[in-house]
């Protein structure tokens, strides 16, 4: 006869304990602990399916086999992936509601119409997946669709088809009959993930995993869940604008500093290939406060537009804004400007955004940000054709900055005619072999000067 007894669990980090407490000694979450009833069998249960047992070997005797990987047929998700999906691999993607994440999981399965895939969906009925699919307006016929929210089920079904990829929507959605607590909870779900991972490594079998997340924007259930998997995906987006972004929180097979874009239609997620040029706001007229930094999120460079307004404040203390920027960095800059250049800020609203909707955290881009403040204080524009690269100092000293042949080369390519660096970051760098200007300078002061000597 099974054993019950009482335990409380932390919902945030996922830590047990045996009363409820009400702030986690782990994570320090206030009133996250909830009451679960977990049963102990009086015997050791029976596995879902037979494994093989594995023995001790020495690294010298482990043959490691050179597997291909397995491509998504999707470039950006390809290249944040680190090329494709690793066989045996599991990799959890969350993101809000709405942003994204059944459309490009569905868009996966349906374009894979070489592989055997298995959809299993805890969230919709066939009927709705077979809708979203007419949408796409993809078909393939390998693809299996299972609504099923229990884990034994979905085990069976896996060994009875022999999946060459498994997509889960979502993991929160499943449990197992072996629990008696309610699905989503941190023990279901740290009990389905380890099952699903153990037959993932076993079949040498890709799992892809959608996940929800809390308010505070972290993957929702326990901590425990993101150190199971191979890889985790983060789709951010504003539902205002179409872009969304793929970033790579965690990849055990390949770089964590990737991003991939995507513009939400119609006709579900499209590629964006060059999204420097749809970064940057094509319009005609010449208006003050806006500049082109030139930065790198991964291994790509981007060409992005950061706006800014800078007014006399309408109150007694002046604010200061940033939208997809640190604002504490935004202060720092600010009071660069006003020690080392001599602008007098301090009593003057100071608001800045990046334009597309995108979070930028690149140091290059403070000289970008200094330009548009100068430029929004005096009220004189900025050459279209003129970028910028380069990280500001507290002394007001312009400092070198990482690939930064990339960032001219991708000037150059979009047909900028000038771009500011530093000074020191010449060395090695030939100048000769790219067609727009390199203007280099040291300090800000220098900046204000060059930029604004005509006018």
């Amino acid at each position: 006869m099974a054993k019950s007894k009482t335990v409380y669990f932390c919902q945030n980090c996922g830590v047990e304990s045996a009363k409820w407490i009400g702030r986690c000694p782990s994570c320090g979450e206030w009133n996250t602990y909830i009451e679960q009833i977990v049963s102990k069998p009086a015997k050791q249960s029976q596995a879902i399916y037979e494994s093989e047992k594995q023995v001790p070997q020495k690294i010298s005797e482990i043959k490691a086999k050179k597997e291909g990987r397995i491509s998504t047929r999707i470039n950006e998700l390809n290249r944040i992936l680190g090329g494709g999906l690793v066989p045996g691999s599991m990799i959890l993607i969350g993101g809000e509601p709405g942003i994204g994440k059944s459309t490009l999981s569905l868009q996966v399965a349906l374009k894979l119409d070489h592989l055997n895939v298995l959809y299993i969906s805890g969230e919709e009925s066939p009927q709705q997946i077979k809708m979203r699919a007419d949408r796409l307006n993809l078909q393939n016929n390998k693809c299996l669709i299972l609504s099923e929210t229990l884990l034994e089920n979905i085990i069976t079904q896996a060994l009875n088809v022999s999946p060459d990829l498994i997509i889960i929507d979502s993991i929160q959605t499943l449990y197992s009959e072996k629990l008696e607590s309610s699905a989503g909870t941190v023990s279901q779900i740290r009990e389905t993930a380890t099952s699903l991972l153990k037959f993932a490594k076993e079949k040498n079998v890709p799992v892809f995993l959608i996940g929800h997340i809390t308010k505070d924007g972290n993957l929702a259930g326990p901590k425990v869940l993101e150190h199971i998997v191979d890889t985790v995906l983060q789709f951010e987006g504003d539902h205002n604008h179409m872009y969304r972004i793929l970033r790579t929180a965690k990849n055990r097979f390949g770089s964590t500093s990737e991003l991939g874009i995507f513009e939400m239609g119609h006709k579900g997620l499209v590629e964006v290939p060059n999204p420097s040029e749809i970064l940057i706001t094509q319009s005609d007229d010449n208006l003050s406060g806006t500049s082109i930094a030139s930065t790198i999120n991964g291994a790509r460079p981007l060409l992005i537009e950061i706006q800014a307004l800078v007014s006399s404040a309408a109150y007694g203390t002046p604010q200061r804004s940033s939208t997809g920027f640190d604002n504490r960095r935004l202060g720092m800059l600010l009071a660069v400007l006003e020690k080392r250049a001599g602008f007098r800020l301090a009593l003057k609203d100071v608001f800045l955004n990046i334009a597309g909707g995108i979070k930028v955290d690149d140091p290059a881009t403070d000289l970008a940000v200094i330009a548009s403040v100068l430029s929004s204080n005096l009220d004189l524009p900025i050459e279209k054709s003129i970028c910028f690269a380069g990280e500001v100092g507290l002394t007001g000293e312009i400092r070198p900055v990482s690939r930064i042949e990339q960032r001219i080369s991708e000037a150059d390519k979009l047909g900028f005619k000038k771009i500011y660096i530093s000074k020191f970051n010449t060395k090695g760098l030939e100048e000769s072999k790219f067609k727009i200007e390199i203007i280099k300078i040291s300090r800000v002061e220098e900046l204000f000067r060059s930029l604004f000597k005509r006018s």
